[in-house]
């Protein structure tokens, strides 16, 4: 007789943001990877484009499905090849693309992709750092590849994303600013940002030219402006603008959806090539490595993700999808178990 667990599952992509909770068998773990018990996870917009379908292309999915990208809990199990991980580790992951499921109350996990959970962070402070930690730390580093020195500038970076790269980005001796709302301008200078735009009282086309680099938040309706304000030979990030040639490329994704992305993508690439300006676009993966480097930053710099102030179960799981959905979060929305 298998343990069985509470798991937040869908059987279809469909446009209704619906999870359905049912009671599975706890997984079986291979020789490379942990069992952990889930302790909290976060949900994030990326549920809301797994659920309609809208990253299939990147990333297709058999089912049912087991919601949820990234969570924090305790070892249970570690599998025979598995070194640096025993039982008891408190951990945090943002999990392999290839196999999600932190809605549920364990998760078999590759042991690659975790990392031993930031002292200074509770359970859910930690599930909320692991997905935004690894965008900004791979954004930074690897697309963008930021040079000490250069400018950055993060439009809407007032939110949890900018609590993450505003520390990354200064540990990398970058000139870092931030334009956002007038609530995060304290927090954002206390964290390491050199100069902070209040978006309600000032437009930052305005105040900004010669930018080395942008990433982007806030999505196609800031294209124009972005580009506008960087300089000839720049890079631009964008978390939302959507894939394109290079991305499609560098994922080395079959022909047709290189094809595809190239179309997508062909008309921000072009525009950002009238300016010689290199657009990327960013999908996030699992890599403990690089975990572990984030959770230094997150502790010397005492970072704690903003929460929503109500944190849900499992069986308010649909609660939790339509608040990140379509609600205003005050934060990561967390579920606990």
């Amino acid at each position: 007789m298998k343990t069985l667990m509470k798991a937040a599952q869908i059987t279809k992509y469909s446009k209704e943001l619906h999870a359905q909770v049912n009671d599975i068998p706890i997984p079986e773990i291979a020789d490379n990877e942990v069992l952990v018990k889930v302790k909290s996870a976060a949900v994030n917009p990326l549920e809301m484009l797994v659920i309609t379908g809208s990253v299939k292309l990147i990333q297709d999915y058999k089912f049912p499905l087991t919601l949820g990208n990234e969570l924090a809990g305790i070892v249970e199990k570690v599998g025979r090849n598995v070194k640096g991980f025993y039982i008891g580790d408190e951990v945090y992951t943002r999990l392999p693309l290839n196999k999600i499921g932190a809605f549920a109350e364990y998760a078999a996990i590759d042991a690659d992709a975790i990392a031993p959970m930031p002292k200074n962070l509770s359970y859910a402070e930690a599930a909320a750092a692991a997905l935004t930690g690894l965008t900004a730390y791979q954004g930074l580093h690897e697309e963008l590849e930021a040079q000490s020195g250069k400018s950055v500038f993060i439009p809407g970076g007032s939110g949890s994303f900018g609590q993450m790269a505003v520390p990354i980005a200064k540990a990398m001796g970058l000139k870092v600013i931030v334009s956002g709302n007038s609530q995060a301008r304290e927090r954002t200078l206390e964290i390491g940002a050199d100069q902070y735009i209040d978006y309600t009282k000032e437009n930052y086309v305005d105040l900004l030219s010669n930018i080395d680099y942008i990433i982007d938040t806030l999505g196609p309706r800031e294209f124009d402006n972005e580009l506008k304000i960087i300089k000839t030979g720049g890079r631009l990030l964008s978390l939302k603008t959507g894939p394109n040639r290079r991305f499609a490329e560098d994922h080395h994704l079959p022909w047709w959806k290189q094809k595809l992305f190239s179309a997508v993508g062909a008309k921000y690439d072009k525009k950002a090539k009238k300016k010689n300006v290199e657009y990327r676009f960013i999908f996030v993966r699992s890599d403990g490595a690089q975990l572990k480097e984030i959770t230094k930053i997150i502790e010397e710099n005492n970072i704690v993700p903003p929460l929503h102030p109500k944190q849900f179960t499992i069986s308010e799981i649909n609660e939790a999808l339509e608040l990140v959905a379509n609600g205003r979060p005050k934060g990561k929305v967390i579920i606990n178990f």
